[in-house]
């Protein structure tokens, strides 16, 4: 089911949906949703908009990317850690940025991390099957926007959303 998704989404089937989607609604709902997720593992889960900032998008693949990038992180992140949801401002561009205390995303396995079915030796005992990240990537891709891998320790995964020239 989620490998025929993503060849829709890949061969760009979905942006006749797009429209205006407001961004800090729409990581509250994320927030909401794995609030009690976050809670039954004991890990800090905040939501920060201070901005109400809005992206040409499709709403409902935007969230899917973004929930995928919370629950790794609330996945990944040991009891007692903490997960960050943000939408933030830069020059130019709109960010949605996702950070935890978890293990984090080596400088080396940033690329594989996207790839198809991939699994990092360390997180075989974890469930899934390693199409999340390569999700997201399709759907940031079909929305002209880029995700960001940050490594080290900690997890910080950014979805930066330029402004679109007229």
């Amino acid at each position: 089911m989620r490998t025929r998704r993503l060849a829709a989404i890949e061969n760009s089937r979905r942006s006749a949906a797009f429209g205006d989607v407001p961004l800090h609604e729409m990581l509250r709902e994320v927030c909401d949703i794995y609030e009690p997720i976050a809670e039954n593992k004991k890990i800090n889960l905040r939501v920060d908009v201070g901005h109400r900032l809005n992206v040409r998008g499709d709403r409902d693949l935007l969230l899917e990317a973004v929930a995928n990038l919370v629950d790794n992180a609330i996945k990944f992140t040991p009891e007692g850690g903490k997960v960050d949801i943000e939408l933030l401002r830069g020059d130019g561009e709109t960010i949605m940025r996702v950070t935890d205390t978890g293990p984090g995303i080596s400088a080396q396995e940033r690329e594989a991390v996207l790839r198809r079915f991939y699994r990092s030796d360390k997180i075989r005992s974890t469930p899934g099957v390693g199409l999340g990240l390569n999700l997201v990537a399709a759907i940031v891709r079909l929305h002209g926007f880029r995700l960001v891998i940050h490594s080290g320790q900690g997890g910080r995964l950014e979805i930066i959303c330029p402004d679109k020239q007229e």
